[in-house]
């Protein structure tokens, strides 16, 4: 089954455009798009196939720690982690990969840790 995970680290500085674009062109193998233009967050949203969420999640980290590295950005922690199966709440939100089920935060309890 596809999923889109989304996932955010947050830091103590500004991140630039060009951070970020350099991000966004990391992520953009697992048909991914980043944030976190300006703020001091960043974040991807990525598509995987896994057959659990929990293994979902695994994979999208792989890559997200893979794309950061490549991008050269500073290793934050990752405050905020969420999935969504391909079958889920797809009439509900509107779409497929539309609403914001499976939201965990980083270390796996609540939806924003750590803030």
């Amino acid at each position: 089954m596809r999923w889109s995970v989304g996932i955010e680290a947050e830091g103590d500085r500004m991140l630039s455009r060009e951070e970020i674009v350099e991000l966004a062109d990391a992520v953009a193998a697992s048909s991914g798009i980043a944030t976190g233009i300006g703020t001091n967050r960043y974040g991807a949203q990525l598509l995987v196939e896994a057959g659990t969420r929990d293994e979902a999640i695994e994979k999208a980290t792989g890559e997200f720690t893979r794309a950061v590295a490549k991008a050269g950005l500073p290793a934050y922690p990752v405050v905020r982690v969420e999935a969504m199966g391909e079958d889920e709440d797809a009439e509900s939100s509107g779409g497929e990969f539309g609403g914001s089920g499976g939201e965990r935060g980083g270390s796996g309890a609540g939806k924003d840790a750590g803030g």
